[in-house]
């Protein structure tokens, strides 16, 4: 039985940070870390000591990491910028609520005694001789510790107690995976018996030496299973300190994701009837799987849901027939036809999801261009007057200060220039929308306009899909490019303030234009007379949109969400090559335009140079990051593959920022995914002057000394499909309504107002309705017991299994 882990992390805001600029302020930015991982990095909000980030992330997990951490720094354009403080959250406290945290939690200070990290190797011995009983502590080596030297590096040692006794190793130089391979013997004194301790520390020439963490072992675990293995480091145990109030506070929202993912054969009955769901009335059904889970899940539930359904619905060729569904219910229940699809009810959040997992590329291909153009240019655009610095325009005119007119013409002329190629690309893209995202709209289309055939509600059909298309797609894509992977990092405020106005003209365009004129925004009224031609536009470009014929979807065995030959991200990299005589280390590293699909990792001197070179994904054995000091260089990482031969090969990249570098590692090793023989270890340094700079090893071919960290992905949009895990899910959030279900027909007491309820019609007029929908509901509840049958008879042989084996510290 395979187990599946995910955090969902929201990065919501900071209050009451403390000033670390002499201008009385900070620009706090936030790091966030899994074990010893550095996953995301939120933008840095210039000049507050209330940053407002608002990003979220997706973290793919291995199921043993230990604790999640959160970093303020404040960024400083000279010298190491300021940490203000951070916030640990361990596995245990994030999973103690299933749906999660979601407050406000006080920084604390960092404590360098308290940044620890790595796994030192063991093995102990208990041996008894004529002189009495004598404990033999192998200490082989440690990997992944802490950097404590400004080489990056650290000087390691161990010390080891027991009872009054203690022993050191030999300290190793320059090296955060040491190997000692030395045995240190103590003998046993008169007393009561006492724990081993072995402590890990950084030797320094100058000052005290620096703490690198500890392990500790009971006097009955040496007795009765002495160690021998690996064993992550730990902190000194402290008194629990305050929080430091006066370092600030985050809000957080963190959810852990846990479950088990039983064999596939165990989901096809669940999985049957889901598919059976879609395909029945749906105006008259009640105790289907899909209701079911419309009337308990709620919140973000309902969005994680909603992106595993269409997920398991798209693997299945069935996701047209899904959101049809969802659309024909909807619809059947709207009254106020000003209403349809404004709530986040399953059926918006399904087809919202959809349009993402789907129609990325699409996105991307009409947006991108201009996107890049506003965040090159960097104008100054301002329409409303109570937000104009007239001060700033300077560089728009350089005849005195401007009118507050002349800044509200050259931003509308401006703006206008940004819309027009912004449109243009949207009303030219019929053929480049994907099939699948043409048929939902067209369905869509269909359903609004047979619910309300009046002539008064003829612009509802065309509401309905602008309604997602734009005021879901685009313009959130166009307010927030960074979310959308659009950019790689956030707009500056002056730049996030003219993707605003674009947006919201966007939003207006996809309205069309129902609220011009009215509200407070009275000063758009310039872009006015652009909006009304654009909306003309639109009706044409969505009536288009439309005309398709109906295609059969490709289902069945689907694992990915676009095919193998697309590409899923492209960019400048740096590249080293491949053995560098005499060249300095950054001379070594040359510009390249890299390209990366499901099938190769390609890359020429510029996008339009026609030869490539590329590596097969097939052959990716690895993908990890390279200390800074393999190079002196940061945001390296490392490809690692094999050619037929059976030889590894190592390509080194560097990318611009941490970001970027997170985003690379994340695409290519859910690229990577499937691949055989996939590495336990690599090297996180390089092989230069004959030897590993990380473990200081002098054999090229010697095994890895770090732990590869292939399950650690950002989630995004090109994540493959695992239907297993999505039934899984869905099969959780089913438990949470089976009582209410049972309650609903099985035990008679609401029946028939329940019925009438969801139908519209009482229990005497369609006994023939209620036995279907009891028949449907016993069906679903007897699927829901086998696998809570299947799930504690895989528990019980895990139980089992554990406990014939030997126990371990």
């Amino acid at each position: 039985m395979a187990k599946s882990s995910s955090l969902n992390v929201r990065v919501v805001e900071g209050r009451a940070l403390p000033a670390k600029d002499v201008s009385g302020s900070s620009d706090p930015y936030c790091i966030v870390k899994v074990d010893d991982e550095v996953v995301a990095r939120t933008a840095t909000i210039w000049r507050s000591l209330s940053p407002f980030w608002g990003e979220e992330y997706t973290v793919h997990l291995p199921l043993d990491f230990h604790h999640l951490a959160f970093y303020v720094l404040d960024e400083d354009t000279v010298g190491h910028d300021d940490i203000i403080g951070k916030i640990s959250l361990s596995r245990e406290a994030i999973a103690a609520d299933p749906r999660g945290i979601d407050s406000w939690i006080n920084l604390s200070r960092v404590d360098p005694d308290a940044e620890v990290q790595g796994e030192i190797c063991l093995s102990v011995q208990m041996v008894e001789d004529v002189r009495g009983r004598c404990l033999r502590c192998h200490v082989l080596q440690a990997r992944d510790l802490a950097p404590r030297d400004i080489s990056g590096t650290s000087d390691p040692f161990a010390r080891v107690f027991w009872g009054s006794q203690s022993l050191e190793t030999s300290t190793i130089k320059k090296t955060r995976f040491p190997h000692w391979d030395e045995v240190l013997e103590l003998r046993e004194l008169p007393g009561a018996p006492s724990p081993l301790r072995v402590e890990l520390w950084d030797w320094d020439m100058v000052g005290k030496n620096d703490f690198l963490g500890m392990v500790e072992f009971p006097p009955q675990v040496l007795q009765q299973n002495p160690p021998n293995g690996w064993f992550r480091l730990l902190p000194f145990p402290r008194a629990e300190e305050d929080a430091g109030r006066n370092l600030g506070a985050l809000r957080l929202k963190v959810r852990l994701n846990e479950d088990r993912v039983l064999p596939s054969p165990y989901y096809q009955p669940l999985t049957e009837l889901l598919m059976e769901s879609v395909l029945r009335p749906a105006e008259e059904d009640a105790a289907s799987p899909l209701v079911v889970l419309e009337e308990v899940t709620l919140g973000d539930c309902r969005q994680d849901l909603a992106t595993k359904l269409v997920k398991l619905f798209l693997g299945q060729g069935l996701a047209g027939p899904f959101l049809d569904y969802l659309t024909r219910r909807e619809v059947a229940r709207t009254t106020d036809p000003n209403t349809l699809f404004r709530s986040n009810s399953l059926a918006s959040k399904s087809m919202e999801q959809f349009m993402k997992l789907v129609g990325m590329p699409y996105l991307h291909e009409v947006l991108k261009p201009v996107v890049n153009r506003v965040f090159e240019e960097k104008k100054y655009m301002e329409l409303d007057p109570g937000k104009m610095e007239l001060g700033r325009t300077r560089r728009i005119s350089f005849k005195g200060m401007p009118s507050e007119e002349h800044v509200r013409e050259t931003s509308l002329g401006l703006l206008t220039g940004y819309l027009g190629p912004i449109m243009d690309a949207i009303v030219g893209s019929v053929g480049r929308c994907p099939l699948a995202m043409r048929m939902a709209f067209k369905q869509l289309h269909q359903r609004v306009e047979e619910r309300f055939p009046q002539a008064e509600h003829e612009d509802l059909k065309y509401l309905a899909i602008s309604g997602f298309l734009f005021l879901r797609f685009f313009a959130p894509a166009i307010l927030t490019p960074k979310l959308f992977d659009l950019r790689d990092q956030h707009a500056d405020p002056q730049t996030s303030r003219s993707l605003l106005l674009l947006a919201k003209a966007v939003q207006s365009i996809g309205n069309l234009g129902q609220q011009l004129g009215q509200g407070k925004e009275l000063w758009m009224a310039p872009l006015h007379p652009f909006l009304l031609q654009s909306i003309s536009r639109v009706r044409e470009f969505l009536d288009r949109l439309v005309n398709v014929e109906a295609v059969g979807e490709a289902g069945g065995s689907a694992r990915a969400l676009v095919p193998p030959s697309v590409t899923v991200r492209e960019g400048y990299l740096l590249k080293r090559k491949e053995e560098p005589a005499s060249l300095a280390t950054r001379f070594a590293f040359k510009k390249r335009y890299f390209w990366l699909s499901g099938e190769t990792l390609s890359y020429s001197k510029s996008p339009e140079w026609q030869m490539r070179s590329s590596m097969p994904v097939s052959h990716i054995r690895a993908v990890e990051r390279v200390d800074e000091g393999a190079f002196q260089l940061p945001h390296v990482m490392q490809v690692v593959t094999q050619d037929d031969a059976g030889a590894l090969h190592t390509t080194y990249l560097q990318c611009k920022n941490v970001n970027e570098l997170n985003q690379w590692l994340s695409a290519l090793r859910k690229a990577s995914a499937p691949n055989p023989d996939k590495l336990a270890a690599c090297h996180p340094g390089a092989f230069r002057g004959a030897r590993w700079t990380c473990c200081l090893q002098a054999e090229r071919s010697v095994a890895g000394c770090s732990r590869t960290h292939s399950a650690v992905t950002l989630g995004d949009w090109s994540d493959p499909l695992d239907p297993d895990a999505e039934t899984q899910m869905v099969y959780r959030q089913l438990l949470l309504g089976r009582d209410q279900l049972r309650m609903k027909f099985l035990e008679g007491s609401n029946m028939d107002t329940t019925l009438e309820a969801d139908t519209g019609k009482g229990l005497r007029d369609c006994p023939d309705a209620l036995a279907q929908q009891r028949t449907a509901a016993t069906r679903l509840l007897e699927v829901l017991e086998d696998l809570d049958r299947a799930h504690e008879e895989f528990q019980q042989r895990e139980r089992d299994h554990a406990a014939s084996s030997p126990l371990r510290p």
